[in-house]
């Protein structure tokens, strides 16, 4: 497979983030769409060898080099026979000498009248049409005994009958699986184009903060953030740059967001995203004129900071962890696919019966946490996001639409997985 040309795709707009006037709460479906219209890739390309591809986006189709199976073969343990030559009711037919087995086919033609042993996998000789199982023979080594008829192609596999060469294996945009890679190597392909894994850069914000392991003050609180998206971001298959924690001071914070941009593809920060004084990102990236700060129809979340820093997309996601999460898998994850090369990705959910009551107002599409018990979905007792343990008890997230509802024991709900975002 030929090298792949390393195109950069242009810049994104500085009005990219940019919502329509008089906007006040985006709905969520508004918020997606928007961004599923106005991001691209960002990434450039290479071609990697097969053993180093899992995990990567493909940047291109690949097609198969050669068929799969390359010859006609036996599907199973038993003897080889001309079909013509088969009648029905007992019979029994002389044994050549020799066998085929996968890597040792039979050599010659099989005369006609005459049977040969042939393995699981192994080439059909010349001659050979139709394979009979041993469990369905006798045999003295020299002549095997069996009933007919038997059906013309029974137990064989024809030539390309998986997947023909030159045919399309594997899509554009398509993240490598480990199947993929047994099709791949099967059909003859040893390397794989794919877009350069997109780099995404962590930045926690605030004075509040201490770093995990070292000595708190009492008006302090423990980073929780960096360590949760870094391990996200590396679930999701992308490169983790963890870029540490900025004290509130906008000149630190700027050099952090010069030093990011130019290490990273897309950036995502935590806390100061907000309109209060010590929120120095929203300010940064109002003073650049690419900010845009959007109000979300969504709980929890609600602010979401989104501008361009030297032309990096950033996104300023809430300080508190169980927001941070939430917007992180509803609207950064689809992002960084799409920058990424996979193109808009939406998780598919479960419908299934609830384990709890509940009266939702309209306004707002709301996230529960929530786990499958019994094959209904349970929610975490307290709503509250500063209830960090909610997200580690959890296995998903319930989606709750933005109307007024009731919720009874047995309602149909939807249920994300935490899979279904790529964790």
């Amino acid at each position: 497979m030929s090298k792949q040309n390393e195109l950069v795709p242009p810049p994104l707009k500085n009005d990219c983030f940019s919502l329509p006037a008089d906007t006040h709460w985006t709905p969520v479906s508004e918020a997606l769409a928007l961004l599923k219209e106005r991001l691209h890739v960002c990434v450039g390309t290479e071609t990697v060898p097969v053993f180093a591809a899992l995990d990567r986006v493909l940047a291109e189709d690949v097609v198969a080099q050669r068929s799969n199976p390359p010859q006609p073969n036996s599907a199973v343990d038993g003897y080889g026979l001309r079909h013509f030559n088969i009648i029905e009711g007992p019979q029994t037919v002389p044994l050549v000498d020799g066998r085929s087995a996968a890597g040792a086919p039979f050599s010659g033609v099989l005369p006609g009248g005459h049977a040969v042993r042939i393995l699981t996998g192994a080439t059909l000789p010349e001659g050979v049409d139709t394979v009979i199982l041993q469990e369905d023979v006798t045999t003295d080594g020299k002549a095997i005994a069996f009933h007919g008829p038997l059906k013309k192609g029974s137990n064989t596999r024809k030539a390309g009958e998986d997947v023909a060469s030159g045919g399309v294996i594997l899509t554009k945009g398509r993240r490598i699986t480990p199947a993929d890679l047994a099709l791949a190597a099967a059909t003859g392909v040893s390397q794989l184009p794919v877009f350069e894994r997109l780099r995404v850069a962590v930045v926690s914000t605030g004075d509040e903060l201490a770093e995990p392991g070292q000595k708190a003050r009492a008006d302090q609180i423990f980073d929780a953030n960096r360590p949760m998206l870094l391990a996200m971001i590396a679930q999701f298959g992308f490169e983790a740059i963890d870029m540490g924690r900025s004290p509130d001071d906008r000149e630190a914070l700027t050099a952090y967001l010069n030093e990011a941009a130019g290490r990273a593809d897309m950036i995502l920060t935590s806390g100061g995203a907000s309109a209060g004084d010590e929120d120095h990102m929203s300010a940064l990236l109002n003073e650049t004129g690419s900010m845009t700060f959007w109000r979300l129809a969504i709980k929890p979340g609600r602010p979401l900071a989104l501008g361009l820093w030297a032309g990096t997309p950033v996104f300023g996601l809430p300080g508190n962890p169980v927001a941070a999460k939430v917007c992180t898998l509803v609207f950064a994850k689809p992002a960084m696919d799409a920058l990424g090369g996979a193109g808009w990705q939406e998780p598919v959910s479960l419908k299934v019966p609830a384990a709890f009551t509940k009266s939702k107002k309209a306004g707002r599409r709301e996230y529960l946490r929530a786990r499958l018990r019994d094959g209904r979905a349970e929610v975490f007792l307290s709503e509250g996001s500063g209830r960090i343990s909610g997200l580690s008890w959890a296995e998903g997230l319930v989606e709750l639409p933005d109307a007024a509802m009731e919720i009874h024991e047995g309602s149909e709900v939807a249920f994300y997985p935490y899979s279904a975002f790529g964790l």
